[in-house]
């Protein structure tokens, strides 16, 4: 088996047409097509970022919350490339976004900082 690339994330939200703005308003994804599944009461739209990755976001009716912080099983986050760290958080501050402060890490000596979109799922800014 030969992997090409990573195809899609999904993230499921509690309320759709929040995460939908969040990720389209605040982050800059590009929503790219969206459903209504009437069998699952459930919403489906796919997102974009600059026509390279997809994230598919999805509703469904009282779904479970996150167990824990970031370190629950599963998906433990989303990393997203920026040109300057310290810039991004100060943006999405001014949105009102939840952030964590600025920080270096420790393998790689790169700055970077977690922020949370509207389920709490968390997000990483890091500096190329």
């Amino acid at each position: 088996m030969r992997i090409n690339r990573v195809h899609h994330i999904a993230v499921i939200a509690t309320d759709y047409e929040r995460s939908k703005a969040f990720y389209t308003e605040v982050l800059g994804f590009t929503l790219l097509s969206e459903v209504y599944r009437e069998e699952r009461d459930s919403w489906m739209g796919d997102l974009a970022l600059h026509g390279v990755y997809l994230l598919e976001l999805f509703s469904f009716p009282s779904p479970p919350p996150r167990p824990t912080g970031p370190e629950s099983t599963g998906l433990r986050h989303l990393a997203f490339e920026v040109d300057d760290v310290a810039a991004a958080l100060d943006e999405l501050a001014g949105k009102g976004v939840r952030c964590e402060e600025l920080r270096t890490d420790p393998h790689t000596g790169k700055r970077m900082a977690f922020f949370f979109d509207p389920d709490g799922q968390p997000l990483e800014l890091y500096q190329a």
